[in-house]
Parts: structure tokens; C-alpha cells; sequence
């Protein structure tokens, strides 16, 4: 048998709109969202839940989605 590297993969989100004091901090399989206001941290973390919706609805995963298209779903499921 062969040695088999399992591609992984992970989004990670940075929010720097802080200004409460709080510490936000959403943590899932494939991503993390840190920090920013909570309005801020709560459109990221929508943002990075549907784009990872629509990669599985592709049959792929985060690791193996090409970054063209990451970016492109990224960008049409921010909320408006």
C-alpha cells in the first residue's frame, strides 16, 4: 500500500470592525470565522455556510474545488 496524502482544506474568516469588546468566534469542519462586529462576523459566517452548501450541491469538497470558483461563490453569496 501506498501512502496516500488526504488533500484538506480550511476557510479561515478575520473580522477587524471590533469595536464592543467581544470575542467572536464561529468554529465548523471546514472553517473559522474570528473576530469583527457581530454583524460583520454574522454575514461572514452566512457567506462562508451557503458557499460551502453549494460546493457540496457540486459533489466536491472545499479541498478539492477549484479556487476560481471558490472566489466566484464567495462573491454571489454575500448578503446583500
Amino acid at each position: 500500500m501506498r501512502n496516500q496524502k488526504v488533500q484538506q482544506a480550511h476557510l479561515i474568516g478575520v473580522g477587524l470592525d471590533n469595536q464592543d469588546g467581544h470575542k467572536r468566534i464561529t468554529q465548523a469542519e471546514e472553517f473559522s470565522i474570528v473576530g469583527g462586529s457581530e454583524e460583520t462576523h454574522d454575514r461572514m459566517t452566512e457567506t462562508v455556510m451557503k458557499t460551502v452548501e453549494d460546493i457540496r450541491k457540486d459533489g466536491k469538497s472545499l479541498a478539492t474545488v477549484e479556487p476560481k470558483h471558490l472566489s466566484e461563490l464567495l462573491d454571489k453569496n454575500q448578503p446583500s
